[in-house]
């Protein structure tokens, strides 16, 4: 990435124009969370992120300007080398950049747009489908909780469950709600998480199956 790509991307997203993005890394898998587990899908996984959790197995994703920045058709053209039509962004923090081009370009091409995101930054983009992960260091905007179509509350200890409970209540009723055992911490929580969705059975277990089955 050279320094007049850093300075386009900065003069884009200034005047609110973003044909390019920080890409920390793009890949080819299976979606392992959530709603979607088990499909084929195509991750862009965008640099940038403002909300510093502390157990983030990417916080290599956090400082958006160590990453190539790439041309929006770039990023679809490489999107489209691979069968399936689900296109996931995540991050770092997506949302910190204007996706709405981004999305229109996936679209275009036949793609399903879902993201994965924190909601702590304004909504942009046009998306099939939305998965909320809210997180306590920086919480979601009210404008994102009632357009969630999945809530995905990681659970790092027995707190953890009380406070999924917060942003059940303030989602539409037909958000999918999942809890899902921090990796670090699974042992310990997932029994918890397993007796805690059985008496209360509107939460839905979700796992990481692409760090058990060895996938990216």
């Amino acid at each position: 990435m050279t320094s007049n790509d850093i300075n386009n991307y900065k003069l884009e997203t200034l005047i609110n124009i973003t044909t390019s993005l920080p890409v920390m890394e793009s890949f080819y898998t299976l979606q392992g969370e959530g709603y979607h587990q088990g499909k084929a899908a195509y991750f862009i996984r965008l640099g940038g992120c403002d909300v510093g959790c502390v157990w983030c197995d990417v916080k290599e994703s956090w400082d958006a300007n160590v990453h190539p920045v790439k041309s929006i058709d770039q990023i679809v053209e490489e999107a489209k080398n691979f069968p399936a039509r689900l296109a996931v962004v995540t991050g770092g923090e997506p949302l910190l950049h204007n996706l709405t081009k981004l999305t229109n370009s996936l679209q275009t091409a036949g793609f399903l747009t879902n993201i994965e995101t924190s909601g702590s930054s304004p909504l942009s983009g046009d998306w099939d489908w939305i998965c909320l992960s809210p997180k306590k260091f920086k919480p979601p905007l009210p404008e994102i909780l009632q357009k969630a179509n999945e809530l995905k509350v990681i659970v790092f200890n027995r707190s953890d469950l009380k406070w999924a409970e917060k942003y059940a209540a303030l989602v539409s009723e037909d958000c999918k709600l999942y809890l899902q055992p921090e990796w670090e911490k699974a042992l310990i929580v997932t029994p918890l998480i397993i007796d805690y969705i059985k008496s209360n059975p509107k939460w839905e277990l979700s796992l990481q199956i692409h760090k058990y089955i060895n996938v990216p």
